[in-house]
């Protein structure tokens, strides 16, 4: 195993919460898809997207914003362009227990990881949770 990825791995064994940012109520879409995946892995999955704020999504309202969710949060997993990860790293930065920034694949931003590790948070870039954590973990729920 890679040192990236034992990193990814402990992450994955580690996070509880993710709010997933750029999540969409169609089931075609990535988002959606993986924010099932992880539910049924057993992660609670909070998540993020003004436009459906307030639906209900596996038992979690949908969050306008990453400023609401009140309660701590292990991780912010970023579906949306790179461009527009910056905001959201920033805005993340305000979110209690924060211990990662995971940018799905595609979704690159080295500024805005540096300002993330500046802040002593791990950043996982250009990857997918759904599929790492078959490959590293397996395909059981995490303990």
């Amino acid at each position: 195993m890679t040192d990236a990825d034992q990193m990814v791995r402990e992450v994955l064994m580690t996070t509880r919460v993710i709010a997933l940012v750029g999540w969409s109520p169609k089931p075609d879409r990535p988002s959606h898809r993986v924010a099932a995946f992880l539910s049924s892995r057993g992660y609670r999955v909070i998540p993020v997207n003004p436009g459906q704020a307030g639906v209900i999504v596996q038992g979690e309202p949908v969050r306008a914003s990453l400023s609401e969710i009140t309660e701590p949060v292990d991780m912010v997993d970023i579906f949306r362009r790179s461009e527009e990860v910056g905001a959201v790293v920033d805005e993340a930065l305000a979110v209690p227990g924060l211990q990662t920034i995971w940018m799905q694949l595609g979704v690159i931003d080295e500024t805005a990881a540096a300002r993330a590790r500046a802040a002593g948070l791990t950043v996982v870039m250009d990857r997918c949770p759904a599929i790492d954590h078959p490959r590293l973990i397996g395909t059981g729920p995490v303990a």
